[in-house]
């Protein structure tokens, strides 16, 4: 008899939020969608210039397979890595390869760890955040996980005392979704000791390092390179770097030669590479149009702006304030319509019911994001939360 060989309810937060923004459009409701996490329109002009003239070029390693090198793009993950960094990171003992964006490999964390042979227990920010890596957990049958703690309390910075030494995996991500919030360098430093004190692998997911807000805001590469006996590695990605290079599927990582040669080992066996004029297209940007770059930072950090100061004003509380991406996270309201409120879902989920707002739940919280120019709806955006009647008594 047919049947799906998956338990029940398995849909994550984003898959559910989908569903019930199809559901809404077709019953004729006007969305006010703030839960995007995607930049609007095309990429960068001086990107897609360069990904034009690569798919023209003759040259037969641009239309190849790329595998886990980029003979197309020689040279790319280093330079792709290095370039947002404050200054190069230093030859030895540390490897690079290219990836296809970063959820990608997600999976593939556990599994460079040795989770289809061994039990392992990893560690997530997933309790608020994007959940991929804690779904990817939950696929593997040999992998115990637990979420880090974050809260307004801690300032969605967990501590290293949070994690058990006999963790075998700690999965990152810095600068945080939904948070907004980053990491320092003197945090990041009493994190690669605890991990190397204790043998723990390190890996962050550092997809939107490219819109830090905030001079404060450090990458665990240009940290855990000063504990030599540390194993880490890092993920960058073109998706916000470059406007909209979501669907170009171009990222690269930097770590410890062994823990890359275990990623590069797993990944080898199940990805042929990315698409290498994509690649070519990132890179001419990253290299020659930091300008470009910084536009759409700046624009991101003024929508920032101008969704806190509306929606505060409508009666909302911050979680806490964003230092870098485009998201606001918000406590959720005890009543609102005149009703109590259970959680963050019932929350938003009237709130598209009732007025179009589309949001993002996690438990407690409610992101809010700013890759709809927040500006022009700001009218129907304070009236709907006006109508809302927010409370917090």
């Amino acid at each position: 008899m047919r049947r799906s060989r998956l338990p029940a309810g398995g849909a994550n937060v984003f898959q559910k939020i989908r569903a019930k923004r199809s559901e809404a459009l077709e019953q004729g409701q006007t969305l006010l969608d703030l839960s995007i996490g995607e930049p609007k329109g095309p990429a960068l002009l001086s990107a897609r210039k360069a990904a034009r003239d690569s798919i023209m070029s003759d040259d037969e390693p641009m239309h190849a397979y790329q595998y886990n090198e980029s003979p197309g793009v020689p040279g790319f993950s280093p330079r792709f890595i290095n370039a947002h960094l404050s200054s190069p990171l230093p030859e030895g003992d540390v490897d690079y390869l290219p990836i296809c964006g970063v959820k990608p490999v997600l999976g593939l964390m556990p599994l460079a760890c040795g989770c289809a042979s061994n039990e392992i227990t990893v560690t997530t920010m997933t309790d608020p955040g994007y959940p991929i890596p804690a779904d990817w957990c939950a696929y593997h049958p040999k992998v115990t996980h637990y979420p880090l703690p974050l809260s307004s309390d801690n300032s969605f910075r967990f501590s290293a005392k949070d994690i058990s030494p006999d963790t075998s995996l700690v999965m990152t991500n810095y600068p945080h979704n939904p948070s907004g919030q980053i990491a320092d360098a003197s945090w990041y430093r009493e994190l690669c000791q605890y991990c190397s004190d204790n043998d723990i692998r390190l890996f962050n997911d550092a997809a939107y390092i490219c819109l830090s807000h905030s001079d404060d805001s450090a990458t665990l590469s240009e940290i855990a390179v000063d504990y030599p006996d540390l194993s880490w590695c890092e993920a960058f990605t073109a998706a916000k770097l470059i406007g909209n290079g979501t669907g170009w599927h171009v990222g690269a990582m930097a770590g410890s030669s062994d823990f890359i040669s275990d990623v590069r080992e797993v990944k080898g066996k199940t990805d042929a590479g990315f698409v290498a004029p994509m690649a070519a297209g990132v890179l001419v940007a990253l290299e020659n149009d930091q300008e470009g770059i910084a536009q759409y930072r700046k624009i991101y950090n003024e929508r920032l702006g101008i969704l806190v100061d509306l929606m505060q004003g409508c009666g909302m509380r911050l979680a806490i304030e964003p230092r870098a991406g485009f998201y606001t996270l918000w406590e959720t309201p005890t009543s609102a319509f005149g009703q109590a409120i259970a959680d963050a879902e019932e929350f938003n989920f009237l709130m598209i019911e009732k007025t179009g707002v589309v949001g993002v739940h996690f438990d407690k919280y409610l992101r809010y994001a700013v890759c709809a120019d927040v500006a022009a709806m700001r009218n129907d955006l304070e009236a709907a939360f006006q109508a809302a009647a927010i409370s917090y008594v």
